[in-house]
């Protein structure tokens, strides 16, 4: 019965909106009133703030790595659970109404601290598909569909299913930039 406990913990650190905050506190007003309104680092960027944008893309992969971390040593075999919780929480925060951000920091942290090499092949697969498109939600769809590949090359097969469900959380909540990156309208980092 660990699995209950642990997707309950990563869902309370993953629901932390460090975007939303860190706006804020910044005097930038609510993050959700410009862009695509969410919570993420993306968005965070389209206040003209890198430094704020950076701090957003840290904490947010640092709360799904210090949910699993957690969940390692406080559960038994249960990390898998606290990932899935992690990137819900961020996705859909109950203080925020279930309106959060995308995932793809969030599951970033999640892969490095289920196992190194799948957090190793995800940040290489985002920073490689981001350095040649230029577009975030390619990187980070890309980047989520190759964690769960990265967890079958490397035979870590209790990660899969969780990984699996994440990346799918993480396509679906792209669904509208999937639809202008068919037409050609997706924008691209660096332009307005």
């Amino acid at each position: 019965m660990d699995w209950l406990p642990s997707l309950l913990l990563g869902y309370a650190i993953g629901s932390i909106p460090f975007g939303l905050l860190l706006a804020r506190a910044a005097g930038k007003g609510d993050i959700r009133s410009i862009g695509s309104g969410n919570i993420g680092a993306t968005n965070v960027l389209r206040t003209g703030n890198k430094a704020l944008a950076a701090a957003t893309l840290l904490l947010d992969l640092g709360k799904g790595f210090l949910a699993v971390w957690l969940a390692a040593r406080l559960f038994l075999n249960a990390e898998d659970t606290a990932a899935l919780g992690a990137v819900l929480g961020h996705c859909f925060p109950v203080w925020l109404r279930f309106k959060g951000g995308k995932g793809v920091a969030t599951m970033a942290g999640v892969c490095f601290a289920l196992a190194w090499p799948i957090g190793l092949a995800y940040a290489l697969v985002w920073a490689g598909m981001l350095a040649v498109s230029r577009i975030s939600s390619l990187a980070g769809m890309s980047a989520a569909v190759a964690a769960p590949v990265a967890a079958i090359v490397l035979e870590e097969w209790m990660y899969v299913p969780a990984l699996v469900a994440v990346a799918a959380i993480v396509l679906v909540l792209h669904r509208e930039n999937v639809v202008r990156l068919r037409a050609g309208t997706e924008p691209r980092i660096g332009r307005k």
